[in-house]
């Protein structure tokens, strides 16, 4: 099997003393624009997340490579194979970060997840990679760098890490938001809901999705709207197809359908979850 895939996206911009760069995978039907982010500090680079397939995995590393600066470490968010599968194919030998839960998660689980994924073909990686380090709530600096770490429960996943820059108003919070990108809905909508409200009245400027282009706050509101339709419709009774239908309808500037077929059938395994 033969990859052929359309060129990344690479978008750079500067927040105060660090430049931030963020590669994000092609927007199509089929593909769920996985975003992964580097920060550049003064000696060091920091990245966050892998990329999910091996073809954006090596060329996230090969972009992270030619800026010339060390990889200090990558951070991985959650236990989605999307964030993770590129760990194996591009970064087995950077320390890789992350929170107790999802490191046991790999181990017992991330050997049966590759092997599910096997209709990938040589898309997907060969290996997987166990983070090594454990992050834990709480704040560390790095190359001069203030990053402030916390663990999110029950919103698109059961635990999410979610780094802050608080110096330069930056926020990265993966899959807490989708920008530009239909959501990756879970049972805990209300729950998330709440979560992003609370990124509103934060002080950061900028957010880091795990899908989409960096976002602002505008974005933030826009995936609150998304999610309160979206249980809303759950709420009524609308699932599967209809519920499919009814989002693609309500939010046609939305990017990404492919991502439906991904968790619908799980959202709707226990409907009287709404």
């Amino acid at each position: 099997m033969v990859a052929q895939l359309p060129e990344p996206i690479k978008i750079v911009r500067r927040a105060g003393d660090v430049r931030i760069h963020t590669f994000i995978s092609a927007f199509t039907d089929d593909n769920i624009a996985n975003a992964t982010h580097i920060i550049e500090s003064r000696n060091k680079l920091v990245l966050v997340d892998g990329q999910f397939l091996v073809p954006y995995a090596l060329q996230f590393r090969a972009y992270a490579d030619s800026i010339g600066k060390e990889i200090d470490r990558i951070y991985l968010s959650h236990r989605h194979p999307d964030h993770w599968f590129g760990l194996g194919a591009a970064f087995s030998d950077i320390p890789i970060h992350a929170l107790s839960e999802t490191k046991e998660f790999l181990r017992q689980h991330g050997q049966d997840s590759l092997n599910d994924h096997w209709k990938l073909g040589n898309l997907a990686p060969t290996s997987l990679v166990i983070p090594e380090k454990t992050v834990r709530a709480g704040h560390e600096i790095i190359d001069g760098v203030k990053y402030v770490f916390d663990e999110v429960v029950d919103t698109e996943i059961d635990f999410l890490l979610t780094i802050g820059l608080p110096d330069v108003g930056v926020f990265i919070a993966q899959d807490l938001i989708y920008s530009g990108t239909h959501l990756y809905l879970t049972k805990y909508m209300e729950h998330w809901i709440g979560i992003l409200q609370g990124m509103l009245l934060s002080d950061y400027e900028l957010f880091l999705p795990g899908h989409g282009f960096p976002a602002d706050k505008n974005e933030v509101a826009k995936n609150i709207e998304y999610l309160s339709v979206a249980m809303e419709a759950a709420g009524n009774g609308l699932t599967n197809d209809a519920f499919k239908r009814f989002l693609l309808e309500r939010f046609p500037e939305r990017k990404c359908p492919g991502i439906f077929d991904i968790y619908i059938p799980r959202l709707f395994d226990n409907a009287s979850e709404f």
